[in-house]
């Protein structure tokens, strides 16, 4: 039997995996293969809670691939090389992958799929990650989109009928003598030294396909029904929480979307689906403004913004956004949850955002640079937009000069402080009332917080009529 390699990357699932049926519907064995490359990745290599994940990720893997009489290949360094290699070791003819849509990573791939067919291996990449190629949804004047709600118009239409891959019974075994590395040689835990600072993550997630097909079957059965409204509160399991899974590929969005029309909701919960499907649509949106925009990965969309004058960073104050010390009980809340689980709420990550581009008029980049390190669901897409979004510099950003009171989201969205109160232990004790705006209680604070800060680290009035009056300026600037 002729032989194949299957690259995996960030599509580690055997359930609907298109290369890997591709490789066996041509009469392929196919060699599961998986290379540890980071730096091909830069300047957006994987963070350090990305790498915590893939750790476990890719022993579940490993363990499904050897259920079925398979095996997972591990290596490191050059993509190019180790595939030319190692189809040379193994006689394998040909090489099946997913595509990846990340500036960086296109060129790679481009660059190893000519690579490969000039030492006459076949190449083929396909699509495992979104529901629709980038390149596929198009405006009536052919262009790439803009703006979501007629992108999505277009691309929804296409979610009738989708029919995930079935994942193989059975795999033929690996040729022997392949080398292999052990998964704790790519050194994707933290180091001794360090600690196990991702102990408290792994409380929250379970890595791997059948963590996705859990959490799915919860949300199907749960969550779903009430979405669109109980989404917005960060104090309840009102989600998915299947980003991680979707970026890591352990569930595709066709398995997602497939599952929820095939639920037979009742009547009722119909706008709630829409709504979340809506959401995976956003994140298509994403992928599909990354591919025609690359720029955007660390510049400005909106060119408006080019002669923006953003505030100085004073490393400090960033930090103290950073570890949840700002003083304002909501921003703190999220960024601690994100520190502790590598995941946030949506809505607080809008709201943190907010704080940090707006209050503190500090450049999206700083932020998407942390969210980058600290997001066990960091992609690049997702990550880049959602900080343009709140920033006012990105597509569909209009209103660009919102601004987030945390005040405001507070007593809509956490009124009773069950969230703050489960981040920021130090406000426990706090009443309700004062639990918005503790530095408006000071006594209080002072008797039954003394740990916490007494006031915000900047005015959030006095910021919020300085961001204005910046962002009056991007306004009259030509638009392109």
């Amino acid at each position: 039997m002729s032989r194949a390699l299957v690259w995996f990357r960030r599509d580690l699932r055997l359930d609907d995996h298109p290369a890997l049926v591709a490789a066996l519907e041509a009469g392929f064995a196919p060699i599961p293969v998986f290379i540890h490359a980071p730096e091909e990745e830069a300047p957006w290599a994987p963070g350090a809670a990305s790498r915590v994940w893939l750790d476990r990720s890719l022993r579940a893997l490993q363990a499904q691939l050897r259920a079925l009489g398979s095996d997972l290949i591990v290596r490191s360094g050059s993509s190019e090389r180790v595939l030319l290699e190692l189809a040379k070791e193994a006689g394998a003819q040909a090489v099946f992958w997913h595509r990846l849509y990340e500036p960086a990573c296109i060129a790679r791939d481009s660059a190893i799929k000519t690579a490969l067919k000039a030492q006459g291996l076949r190449a083929e990449s396909l699509n495992g990650a979104l529901l629709s190629e980038p390149w596929e949804i198009k405006s009536g004047s052919g262009e790439p989109y803009r703006v979501f709600t007629p992108y999505w118009k277009n691309a929804k239409q296409r979610l009738e009928g989708m029919a995930p891959l079935t994942a193989p019974k059975t795999l033929p075994a690996i040729p022997e003598g392949l080398a292999s590395l052990p998964i704790d040689a790519l050194e994707l835990r933290p180091p001794a030294k360090e600690g196990a600072w991702d102990g408290r993550v792994w409380a929250a997630w379970q890595p791997g396909q059948a963590g996705a097909e859990e959490l799915l079957d919860i949300f199907v059965d749960g969550a779903v029904h009430g979405y669109k409204e109980q989404r917005n509160f960060p104090d309840r399991v009102g989600t998915s929480k299947l980003s991680p899974h979707l970026h890591f590929g352990e569930i595709s969005p066709r398995r997602v979307v497939s599952r929820l029309l095939s639920a037979r909701l009742p009547e009722k919960a119909k706008p709630d689906l829409e709504h979340y499907l809506s959401e995976l649509g956003w994140r298509e949106f994403s992928h599909h403004l990354l591919f025609h925009f690359p720029h955007t990965q660390d510049q400005n969309m909106n060119a408006r913004f080019e002669a923006f004058r953003w505030a100085d960073v004073d490393p400090g104050t960033l930090k103290r956004w950073q570890m949840g010390r700002t003083g304002v009980p909501i921003v703190d809340a999220g960024m601690r949850e994100l520190y502790a689980t590598g995941w946030m709420h949506n809505r607080v990550r809008m709201i943190v955002a907010s704080f940090l581009t707006k209050n503190l008029l500090y450049h999206w980049l700083h932020g998407a640079r942390w969210f980058w390190d600290t997001l066990v669901d960091a992609n690049l897409a997702n990550n880049t937009q959602g900080w343009q979004w709140t920033a006012g510099t990105g597509a569909d950003a209009a209103p660009y000069y919102r601004i987030f009171s945390p005040i405001l989201q507070t007593e809509r969205f956490d009124p009773k402080g069950v969230y703050i109160r489960r981040w920021v232990p130090e406000l426990t004790r706090m009443p309700d009332a004062a639990l918005r705006q503790p530095w408006e209680h000071p006594e209080l604070l002072r008797q039954l917080a003394p740990a916490y800060p007494l006031r915000p680290m900047v005015d959030l009035k006095e910021s919020r009529a300085q961001a204005l009056a910046a962002y009056s300026g991007p306004k009259t600037l030509p638009t392109d």
